[in-house]
């Protein structure tokens, strides 16, 4: 009996052997899909060589229905959907400042001062939740939220579908979802447009995937220095960021040193009420951070240096040098890539 139990445990691990291996890709998955939630699978990119490192390439995005996305595009850009017709998304998601604007926060309709900056659209899709607090799990749930704050656009869905109904896009809607507008096609058209604005192309990634004459030897030693000073920790994935909420304010209190505040300063305790959830906040992606002044959520910080600076200080309890802060910098702007006016 002892003689056939051998062969038998060797045919068992074999048969297993496959099984095992599909539970551990299951066990890892969601190391590797962080950077986004129920996202379309991207297209297939190539390897990085550099396999070790804490960032990772950008992929392209998976394939949108080109009806679909131009349609949304077209939201997108038209002040239609505000209240007055004035404000579209992209005053504030400016896709030639790296998806955002230049202003401390979002102005509206009317010249409303918004609560907090306006975070970049490139990328957004593989952010874990949107807004800075993280209220909107996806970008067809995000889109309510300025669509109709008094601050922003200044609208709501009745009037938005009435004047869309009212106007060539009724036609185009028709041909692209078989229907007069409605909120959900709204919804649907602009978030998939938004899915395609992924910043592949980078000088970073291309060093990640084995050329090693694309970084400069400061941007090199300046993401030697983004490692080693701990700023990796929070700033990771394909995105370099937005996959994770933090506290702002591990070694010290910027808040109170600061003095003031605003109900936007609580973070994500505005959603939760919980007050484990004061002052936390979704970890911005740093992809296009070296394109989008000013900082922080507040935009209370006007440049990169300084929220290096602020960030060493406040989150890693270091006090930066100056010129190692430069080569940080320095980095940062290998990271942006091809966004939407530099494609072909």
């Amino acid at each position: 009996m002892g003689k056939h139990r051998k062969p038998s445990l060797l045919a068992a691990a074999a048969l297993l052997s496959p099984i095992l291996g599909v539970v551990l890709v299951l066990l890892l998955v969601p190391l590797t899909v962080r950077d986004g939630d129920a996202l379309p699978v991207p297209a297939a990119a190539p390897a990085p060589v550099r396999t070790r490192e804490p960032i990772r390439p950008l992929a392209a995005p998976a394939p949108a229905d080109p009806r679909l996305a131009a349609l949304g595009r077209r939201l997108f850009e038209d002040p239609i959907l505000s209240r007055d017709g004035t404000v579209s998304c992209r005053t504030c998601h400016d896709l030639s400042h790296g998806g955002a604007d230049p202003h401390p926060v979002a102005v509206g309709i009317g010249g409303a001062a918004g609560g907090v900056n306006t975070p970049t659209v490139y990328n957004a899709a593989m952010n874990l939740a949107q807004f800075w607090d993280g209220r909107a799990r996806t970008l067809e749930e995000q889109i309510d939220g300025p669509l109709t704050s008094p601050a922003e656009m200044g609208s709501d869905w009745p009037g938005v579908l009435a004047r869309l109904t009212a106007s060539p896009y009724r036609a185009e809607f028709r041909a692209v979802s078989g229907r007069d507008p409605d909120a959900d096609t709204v919804r649907a058209a602009i978030a998939a447009f938004e899915r395609t604005l992924v910043t592949t192309g980078s000088r970073f990634d291309a060093w990640l995937r084995g050329d090693e004459d694309a970084l400069t030897p400061d941007e090199k030693a300046g993401y030697a220095l983004f490692k080693s000073y701990g700023c990796s920790s929070c700033h990771q994935g394909a995105n370099v960021g937005g996959n994770l909420f933090q506290r702002f304010g591990f070694f010290g209190d910027l808040f109170a040193d600061r003095g003031g505040g605003t109900a936007a300063d609580l973070g994500r305790y505005n959603v939760t009420g919980r007050d484990a959830d004061r002052h936390v906040f979704k970890v911005p992606s740093l992809r296009l951070a070296a394109l989008t002044a000013p900082y922080f959520h507040d935009g209370s910080v006007p440049t990169l240096f300084e929220a290096v600076r602020l960030m060493g200080r406040y989150q890693l309890g270091r006090e930066i040098e100056e010129g190692d802060i430069a080569l940080i910098v320095q980095f940062l702007g290998a990271l942006p890539g091809r966004m939407l006016e530099d494609r072909p």
